[in-house]
């Protein structure tokens, strides 16, 4: 990725990122900004916000709601359900890294900044009266730290300064000894944020706020930021990493940082044929597909970045990806920048198993387990259940309880089973028991909860009560917008996932078969899935008039993606779905970025690639920034990662004990290659083709494997040992 310009804005900056540590670099001539985050740099400690009128108020609601008396019901679910206070805590800006030059600016030439995808590294380089300064700005892994180098060859060298800045949102600055300054501060998490340097030639000077730098030939800052949240002395962790990281020095830091993380990006590669285009700059490439044109690589390109992002905001030991990843430049961001849970976090997490990042997942089941016993507690509190529940928003410290007062989404209970499915795709993909061992307690908790909180309706079917399809609303009889429910179809699709991965997992693990027995009958008592009068997959039990047809979300397509009830081998439920997009659609639907990801994943799971191809390239022409990223509007990365898996799966789909190679490839994509795409049983995969069919393929079984391999009309029987492989 590259570019001609100084990026002016945020959304034209450039991500870097070890997971923990984010920046956006803007590539500045004169003056530099490298906006910084920290994961764990939040707005406050944890709050126990459970409504002490839920459980008493429950039955009420839940009887409103059976005689048809929505709006009261909505009324009291506002009075007794809603989280006291209203609020979880926000994410924020770490704040930003200021680099102000002297003499630069009067003969500019040559100016090219570059994010490089190979090393995971921000350059930006340009002369000045013929003199050439580089700089290079990496977030190591290894090193823990953001590090900025900078050179010149001018014989005067530079003089600039450097200052940490985070406006009114500190408790204190300065200078700690001659190479350090810092920002603090502080409530419920207190951070702690440094910046020291080393120089060649010139002098270096500690200055108040400031490190200032003159006559230097080429210098190295190194930024640093540690919470309370991890450390009981953040101060002292924080001062620690910077100084090991500067006895290492940079030239050895960087080669541990491209290492590392070559590690994980260099598993997968995509080209989608030749790119002639590649000597664009990104934001002319992106601008002419936005104006009709065609570009294969640039697909490529995104889908790269995609796995890039991934990598740079989430790894084992570090907080999941929130909706910003870890990328946020304000300190009260859109929907608070934390973890949205009734599709966009784990939209998050769609790339990580196909496209060979099992690790950048780990976060998210981190997370959930701090999540445990915080739903734990509000099952019992909120509504007298066993079990583990959570609601449509969570934050750092795994708070379970509602957020916000919007009923289209707040009261929804389903956000833990649907992670739970994360841990029986992690272990569909890997086949690790022991994993499977150490987080069943979270998906047996998750089936105790509904066991307890599914009512019978009228037809005795088992539904959920009161809940909502998020986030969309109905029309009443007399013309009133209404959105609570007993039962809604993403419910049932969602439990019917939980509870058929619940027996798997006893299955594997040999263990708690009597409850397995019990789940199996509540799955059989869900309400299925169901054709309405338009011909469509119907959202409710019962047929309603949506007051938003072409709703953003499109819930009662669940069992299509992520969830696997409906595919092609269901004929007339995938003719429904078809008929349920094109409703959507034509009602104006995809006008979110996420969601037009979503639709992407849907049309692969169809198999129909030029749809799928079509609305990618709606993606990029209708949401997508100049930096690449997702635009909701505002920017939001679930888009960006639910493409990048989009893209995957319309080249490989796994499951049912099979293999398929190229199930939606559009008519763009005739000639191609991809390497290193993971499938469910501990699959990797190579294979090429060219006129649309394969024309080669390499198979490693990380794990004993059988189950077909499909490709065109072509199939093979695979039977493979751990280690064995297979080619064609």
């Amino acid at each position: 990725m590259f570019y001609k310009n100084p990026a002016k804005v945020w959304n034209e900056a450039l991500p870097i990122g070890n997971g923990r540590l984010g920046a956006m670099v803007f590539g500045g001539i004169d003056t530099e900004r490298i906006q910084l985050n920290e994961d764990s740099c939040w707005s406050g400690g944890f709050r126990d916000r459970v409504n002490a009128s839920a459980r008493e108020a429950l039955p009420k609601i839940r009887r409103y709601l059976r005689e048809g008396r929505i709006l009261e019901a909505e009324d009291l679910s506002r009075y007794a359900l809603t989280g006291t206070p209203e609020y979880q805590r926000v994410y924020q800006s770490l704040g930003d890294l200021f680099l102000c030059f002297r003499d630069i600016g009067s003969a500019l030439g040559g100016y090219e900044r570059r994010l490089c995808l190979d090393e995971a590294v921000a350059v930006t380089e340009f002369e000045d009266g013929g003199w050439k300064y580089r700089r290079e700005v990496l977030a190591s892994a290894p090193g823990d730290v953001i590090a900025v180098k900078l050179t010149t060859d001018k014989p005067e060298g530079m003089d600039f300064d450097a200052r940490l800045v985070r406006n009114r949102y500190c408790n204190s600055s300065g200078a700690v000894g001659g190479d350090m300054v810092f920002v603090d501060g502080g409530d419920g998490i207190y951070f702690y944020a440094a910046l020291t340097a080393e120089a060649d030639g010139g002098s270096l000077e500690a200055i108040g706020e400031y490190l200032v730098f003159r006559g230097v030939k080429s210098a190295v800052l190194y930024v640093n930021a540690a919470t309370s949240f991890r450390h009981d002395d953040p101060a002292a962790e924080c001062q620690r990493v910077l100084r090991a990281a500067m006895t290492l020095g940079y030239d050895a830091l960087r080669a541990e940082h491209v290492k590392d993380y070559r590690a994980l990006e260099g598993r997968v590669s995509l080209s989608l044929g030749s790119d002639s285009n590649s000597g664009l700059p990104t934001d002319e490439r992106l601008r002419a597909v936005q104006a009709g044109a065609s570009d294969c690589g640039l697909i490529a390109l995104y889908f790269r970045y995609g796995r890039y992002l991934l990598i740079a905001s989430s790894r084992p030991g570090t907080l999941p990806a929130n909706l910003q990843g870890i990328w946020n430049e304000s300190f009260l961001p859109p929907w608070d920048s934390k973890y949205t849970i009734n599709i966009n976090i784990q939209m998050n997490y769609w790339p990580a198993e196909i496209c060979n990042l099992a690790e950048c997942h780990v976060p998210l089941f981190e997370h959930l387990h701090r999540m445990h016993p915080r739903g734990r507690k509000v099952a019992e509190e909120m509504y007298g259940a066993r079990g583990f529940v959570a609601h449509h928003n969570t934050d750092i410290w795994g708070d379970c309880a509602p957020q916000d007062t919007y009923l289209p989404a707040t009261y929804w209970v389903m956000s833990v089973a649907w992670f739970c499915l994360h841990i029986w795709e992690h272990y569909e993909y890997n086949l690790d028991a022991d994993f499977l061992a150490r987080h069943f307690d979270l998906m047996k908790d998750a089936c105790l909860f509904f066991a307890d909180y599914l009512i019978e309706n009228e037809a005795g079917q088992l539904v959920v009560s009161p809940t909502m399809s998020p986030e969309n609303t109905y029309v009443l009889e007399d013309g009133t917008k209404a959105t609570l429910a007993e039962g809604c179809v993403m419910d049932s699709q969602i439990l019917w996932e939980l509870f058929s991965a619940f027996e798997g997992a006893c299955e594997v693990l040999g263990r708690d078969t009597d409850m397995a027995g019990q789940v199996a009958e509540m799955r059989s008592k869900l309400p299925p899935t169901q054709i309405g009068e338009n011909g469509g997959i119907m959202e409710w039990l019962d047929e309603k008039t949506e007051a938003e047809p072409g709703h953003r979300h499109m819930s009662h397509l669940f069992a299509l993606f992520p969830g696997g009830q409906i595919s092609p081998e269901t004929p007339e439920l995938a003719r429904a779905a078809e008929r349920t997009l094109d409703l959507r659609l034509t009602h104006g639907g995809g006008h979110t970025g996420w969601s037009r990801a979503w639709i992407i994943n849907f049309w692969a799971r169809l198999r129909n690639g030029n749809e799928a191809e079509r609305h990618l390239t709606e993606l990029l022409r209708h949401s997508t920034l100049p930096n690449l990223f997702d635009d909701h509007p505002p920017f939001q990365i679930d888009g960006n990662f639910g493409a990048a898996a989009a893209v995957a799966h319309m080249l490989l789909q796994s499951g049912d004990g099979g293999v398929r190679l190229l199930p939606a490839l559009p008519d763009e994509w005739q000639c191609g290659s991809v390497k290193g795409l993971c499938a469910k049983g501990g699959l990797v995969l190579d294979f090429e083709w060219e006129n649309g069919a394969v024309t080669g393929v390499r198979v490693l079984a990380r794990a004993d494997y059988e189950g077909k391999l499909i490709w065109g009309e072509r199939e093979a029987e695979l039977k493979l040992a751990s280690g064995e492989r297979f080619s064609w």
